[in-house]
């Protein structure tokens, strides 16, 4: 399937109100399932990786599929740990691609009992029923997917010794891993962080209501709408100035191109600020990797010279995104390389998008398709496999179109 994106004007202007966020939607669902208590979750995220949590968590049967989740696959890779007998643990072609040893290692050193059935490191896993809470304390690398890290902090207050978890080397996604801890407070969980040791005591989740933000991920889409406008007025509604996502970071990032963000009782509100914008863009998005392929098309289609640093966990995504960035900003004559670096990997942007009716691919990566969706305010796009986006923004064409976007299904119909 291939949509047709075109925009008559370069105006955005208009209310919209944001899904709840996928990363804390997984995480207090997670906390619903541990404490074995009801509450209720409010604005629950409606993505794909969401309801595949929810439904796995509410299953009997004894093989999970995860498909395409990351999230869901490394929650439940932990929670399924902790439950009795066996259980199989599986997803997509793509996920049986993206590691899952570190994980494994350490929940098996707690007293797990997880093998794999394929390639080892990978999925899927048989998981049995071991003896978790044996050891109290283990060290991990920093420098992975905090969705691991995450995975053990929700399962640290179940185990009988609780957890002394100990981050080797250079963190990166700290504040997914702050983010965790923040909600599980929550719920009455505390912890103590010093320096790179993480400690947390046996306790019980006690049930509390939780109302979910909207997801600051999401709202990086509309930023690069407005980066591209010639006239903008949009108000996103369940975005708030106390918030728990890394990603709200971009506000601060967009003010060096022009857009201003004021907060209102309800949401954000964005228009075009007074200061002149940069030419030249550099940023660490260590603790805001979801966030680097909106900037990456952001410079291209304006023009900007982008330095970009902190991308490890780039090219273990849903694809390799930095891979991916490079072959389709390459369709709009943009350059997006890694460069040398002893910060990891780097990546620099050059050039002004030049839009001539390219055909951009997802490669089974949601980000992929809306991050370059903006790119069709200078010029019709068409995007492969569209839908990919339900992962984690159901209705995000949905919503485009009332912002005056014209999205046509090449299949001969608009789903």
């Amino acid at each position: 399937m291939i949509y047709r994106l075109t925009k008559a004007d370069k105006n955005i202007m208009g209310h919209l109100t944001l899904d709840g966020s996928k990363s804390i939607s997984n995480r207090v669902l997670m906390i619903r399932a541990f404490s074995n208590k009801n509450f209720t979750i409010d604005h629950l995220s409606t993505s794909k990786d969401t309801t595949t949590l929810k439904e796995l968590l509410s299953q009997s049967a004894d093989t999970y599929d995860a498909g395409a989740a990351g999230t869901t696959f490394r929650f439940m890779t932990a929670y399924l740990a902790l439950q009795p007998g066996t259980q199989i643990l599986t997803g997509s072609e793509r996920m049986k691609q993206r590691p899952i040893g570190v994980l494994v290692e350490a929940l098996n050193q707690l007293g797990a009992n997880i093998t794999y059935l394929e390639k080892s490191g990978y999925p899927p896993l048989s998981i049995g029923e071991g003896q978790l809470g044996s050891l109290k304390e283990l060290t991990i690398s920093a420098g992975i997917s905090s969705q691991f890290i995450s995975a053990l902090l929700l399962l640290a207050p179940t185990l009988k010794n609780g957890l002394v978890m100990h981050l080797k080397g250079d963190m990166v996604s700290r504040s997914y891993i702050q983010m965790t801890l923040r909600i599980m407070e929550h719920f009455g969980v505390n912890h103590q962080w010093e320096d790179q040791t993480i400690t947390i005591l046996p306790q019980v989740y006690q049930a509390e209501d939780f109302r979910v933000e909207a997801d600051w991920s999401a709202a990086s889409y509309y930023y690069a709408m407005a980066a591209f406008a010639d006239n903008l007025d949009l108000t996103l509604d369940g975005l708030y100035e106390e918030r728990l996502q890394g990603d709200a970071i971009i506000t601060e990032m967009m003010g060096q191109f022009g857009i201003d963000t004021e907060f209102t009782a309800e949401g954000i509100h964005l228009t075009k600020g007074k200061t002149s914008s940069t030419d030249t863009f550099q940023w660490n998005f260590v603790n805001c990797p979801d966030i680097a392929q909106t900037l990456a098309v952001i410079c291209g289609g304006r023009g900007v010279a982008g330095h970009f640093t902190g991308l490890r966990t780039l090219k273990i995504k849903e694809t390799d995104r930095v891979m991916a960035l490079s072959k389709e900003l390459a369709k709009v004559k943009v350059n997006f390389e890694e460069i040398p670096s002893q910060q990891g990997v780097s990546c620099k942007v050059e050039g002004k998008a030049v839009v001539d009716q390219p055909i951009f691919d997802t490669y089974e990566d949601h980000r992929m398709a809306m991050a370059f969706a903006p790119l069709s305010m200078f010029g019709a796009v068409e995007i492969r496999e569209p839908m990919v986006v339900v992962k984690s923004y159901v209705a995000f064409y949905e919503d485009l179109k009332k912002l005056g976007f014209e999205i046509e299904s090449l299949s001969g119909h608009f789903e």
